[in-house]
């Protein structure tokens, strides 16, 4: 079985990414469900919503599904149809931080508890007005080239007091990692014109 662990206080959760039919998340899921897994991700394909809706039902282990949810529309379906016993959406599929607040209402008259997925230093906003936060999924893929990272003191991110989203580039980082696809273009011989991508009337 394919599981991606995360020790989550000294917890696992399971996460199949969608790879298993329904029929095996059952089987896979009921046998693992006496094991104290902190929850079962995206078992399956993330819109069969009646799908999630018997594992929800059945199983002592919560699961959790919503990073692939589009917009708030989406997870007001999944929560009519008992889909998922936590959700997780991903900011940028949800909407923004307008569609993140209407999710988190939703969520929130629902009693479900919500976590983040991806995007953490303008999501950890957002979960200190979310009702019903959960976990922030944190990843330091943008320190690199963000002038002040977010600190992490004993698990927890500190969300720092500053203007915005409390986000500012590294100037010089943003050059030393620059990526000019022009001369990518023109080292496979394109010349002038439009873009190859670009199509064509």
């Amino acid at each position: 079985m394919l599981v991606a662990g995360r020790v989550i206080c000294n917890s696992i959760a399971s996460s199949d990414h969608q790879i298993l039919t329904l029929a095996d998340a059952l089987h896979r899921c009921h046998g693992l469900d006496e094991h104290g897994l902190y929850w079962l991700e995206e078992p399956i394909a993330y819109d069969n919503l009646e799908g999630y809706a018997q594992p929800t039902r059945e199983l002592n282990t919560p699961v959790q599904l919503g990073e692939n949810f589009y917009g708030p529309r989406s997870l007001y379906q999944a929560l009519h149809a008992g889909a998922g016993d936590f959700v997780m959406p991903d900011l940028m599929r949800i909407g923004g931080v307008t569609g993140w607040l209407r999710a988190a209402a939703l969520v929130g008259s629902a009693g479900i508890p919500m976590s983040t997925h991806l995007y953490p230093e303008v999501a950890a906003h957002l979960m200190r007005v979310t009702e019903t936060a959960h976990w922030l999924e944190w990843q330091d893929w943008a320190d690199p080239i963000v002038a002040e990272p977010f600190e992490l003191a004993k698990g927890h991110l500190i969300v720092p007091n500053r203007p915005g989203n409390g986000l500012a580039w590294s100037e010089e980082a943003v050059k030393r990692h620059r990526y000019d696809i022009m001369n990518v273009w023109r080292a496979l011989g394109w010349r002038s014109g439009p873009c190859p991508a670009t199509p064509h009337a």
